[in-house]
């Protein structure tokens, strides 16, 4: 094969399930993806497109002027959170070999957003409803930035109808899931897992929990999530079960975050999400059935955070005791509830033994049937 040398281009490796390995080619300055071989056709038309998209990012009055201006702001940088801006930056980057030395005079006209529908679809058949929407997501952020501060006329994208709908409502895991998912998954996922299910955080927060979190009886944190805004997020404090604290007292802390790789690395969040998406298969979660869904579904980590919400529920808290751990707002509290809590049957066992063993429902559980009493006959009466 003909190899030549090609300015900011790198290559990265990975091991495939039948054990052979694979070479993927990236540019390094725009992030894109180079098709083929050094050499090859396909790999030299790729490389002059990421080119081009390099070259149009510089240029000012373009879709990626914009972009450069957007995630320079200070709104970008302030606020919202990193792992936001990254997922904005990475998204952003995505459509520019499409849109990327498109004119700035062009986002005005109307007719851009059939462009753009048409850009999501192309996506949406290539990558999945979900990362289409968000893409397109993105890019209406950056034009209603664009119009609030003077750059174009209008967001002509705003308000588009999204292709993905997902309601994870009512899905939780169940005692037999978690336990498929602890035999087969390695020891780090089954960490993971125990925080999140008796602390009801969000991975996030849970992948960069730092021992100095943990007193040895609670785990203090400021969730991610809720510091938006340049506000600091409020202290919440989590008294650790039993089960919690003997797995950290376990431990090894060769870091200073509690979960690491095998190697003491940190986890990262898109390789944490294939070691557990890859577990959940091998344990058969990847298609399950609930009662009262009509179609088998996948079980995901952050529904670990709706089910520790129920198991607190069943355990007898109220939506306040609830919110105290979680984090949630008492609002979100009893949304979550009125939603999960139809996948269970605990409320509704100990709703029926608090009836049979209550002195206020003791003549209902005392009725039981009986032959009617016959009627007296007409025109006589008892002497």
């Amino acid at each position: 094969m003909v190899r030549a040398d090609y300015p900011g281009v790198f290559a990265t490796y990975k091991t495939l399930k039948d054990g052979t390995r694979r070479v993927y080619w990236y540019h390094r300055a725009t992030g894109m993806r180079i098709e083929g071989e050094p050499g090859e056709r396909a790999f030299i038309l790729s490389y002059a497109e990421a080119e081009r998209a390099l070259k149009a990012r510089h240029s000012g009055d373009t879709f990626n002027g914009l972009a450069r201006e957007f995630t320079a702001s200070l709104e970008f940088e302030t606020k919202l959170s990193a792992g936001t801006q990254r997922e904005y930056k990475r998204m952003l980057t995505k459509a520019e070999p499409e849109f990327g030395d498109m004119p700035i005079e062009a986002l005005n006209e109307p007719g851009v957003r059939r462009d753009f529908l048409d850009w999501r679809a192309k996506i949406a058949r290539a990558s999945g409803e979900r990362e289409a929407d968000n893409r397109l997501s993105v890019i209406s952020a950056m034009l209603t930035w664009a119009q609030e501060n003077g750059r174009v006329q209008a967001n002509h994208v705003r308000g588009f109808k999204r292709l993905y709908h997902a309601d994870r409502s009512e899905i939780v895991w169940l005692p037999e899931h978690i336990a498929a998912f602890m035999r087969v998954a390695p020891i780090e996922l089954q960490r993971a897992l125990i925080i999140a299910l008796h602390t009801g955080q969000r991975q996030a927060d849970i992948l960069r929990l730092p021992w100095s979190a943990y007193d040895g009886s609670a785990i203090s944190l400021r969730q991610g999530k809720s510091a938006r805004g340049g506000r600091v997020a409020p202290l919440i404090t989590i008294p650790c079960t039993r089960a919690l604290r003997r797995m950290l007292d376990g431990m090894p802390r060769g870091s200073p975050l509690v979960l690491t790789t095998k190697t003491g690395r940190a986890l990262q969040k898109r390789y944490f999400a294939r070691l557990w998406e890859e577990a959940a298969a091998e344990a058969g979660l990847s298609r399950i059935s609930l009662p009262g869904l009509d179609e088998p579904v996948a079980l995901h980590f952050h529904d670990l955070r709706g089910t520790a919400v129920t198991m607190l529920s069943e355990a007898g808290c109220n939506p306040q005791h609830i919110a105290t751990i979680t984090g949630h707002s008492l609002k979100t509290v009893t949304v979550i509830l009125d939603r999960y809590l139809a996948r269970t049957r605990a409320l509704a066992d100990q709703a029926i033994f608090n009836w049979e063993n209550s002195p206020r429902t003791e003549f209902a559980n005392q009725l039981q049937t009986a032959p009617p009493r016959p009627k007296a006959a007409k025109g006589k009466r008892d002497v």
